[in-house]
């Protein structure tokens, strides 16, 4: 088993701190936390010092990522199958933009992503697998803030996916397309929300369910199953 612990407790909220990992190899678990403002775990051309990588490539993973603070960056690809991910961000501005697979490599089977996001104005985009190969694929969020947008691009074979959002003018974005079909939950508290979902299964057994508590929502479902075309 092969484990980097990476621990940094920033003294002046003004501190940046990057963080370059470049993994190959099975069985791999990584640990990280940033306290501060302007830190960046990079890949997918990070900035700041030009840093690039995360890069992550082989099976069964566990990564832990905390980043407590504003103005923050998560970014870069992951190429594996059961990948374990626990992901906290605290803070406001920050950016989390993370590609899953992106080259049917491993197939991005049995995934399980847990999410924890208290703050605004904050930026998720996550796009997991491609040609329906996330098998099994777990993705559970939590947020509390406002004036969040979260994008989600997923192409799955039986997935379910639990978004919790309790704050005001947010935004949720979800495509899915998918073999077996999949079953996403949303909760949403809070007033001038907006949902697009997408959902197109080959099967046509998607499930949906909404719960929206608020004033001034915008809601757009499309479901799919390879028949005529739509949209709101």
């Amino acid at each position: 088993m092969k484990k980097l612990l990476a621990l940094f407790l920033i003294g002046s909220v003004y501190a940046d701190n990057e963080v370059y990992v470049d993994q190959v190899g099975a069985t791999f678990n990584l640990d990280i936390e940033q306290l501060g403002s302007s830190n960046i775990i990079g890949g997918a051309i990070a900035s700041a010092g030009s840093m690039t990588a995360l890069d992550l490539d082989g099976g069964t993973m566990t990564l832990d990522i905390n980043q407590i603070g504003d103005s923050n960056k998560f970014l870069g690809d992951i190429t594996a199958s059961t990948f374990t991910g626990f992901f906290e961000f605290d803070g406001d501005s920050n950016t989390f933009n993370i590609q899953v697979d992106p080259t049917n490599t491993y197939g991005a089977n049995s995934g399980n992503f847990n999410v924890d996001v208290t703050g605004g104005s904050n930026t998720f985009t996550l796009d997991v697998a491609t040609n329906d190969l996330a098998s099994t694929l777990d993705l559970d969020w939590i947020v509390q803030g406002d004036s969040n947008t979260f994008d989600f691009d997923i192409d799955y074979d039986l997935a379910t996916n639990y978004v919790d959002v309790d704050g005001d003018s947010n935004t949720v974005n979800f495509d899915a397309d998918g073999k077996s079909g999949g079953y996403f939950k949303l909760e949403h508290d809070g007033n001038s929300r907006t949902f697009n979902i997408d959902q197109q299964s080959e099967l046509a057994s998607d499930w949906l369910r909404i719960i929206s508590n608020g004033n001034s929502g915008t809601v757009c479902v499309i479901q799919n199953d390879g028949g005529t075309s739509t949209s709101c």
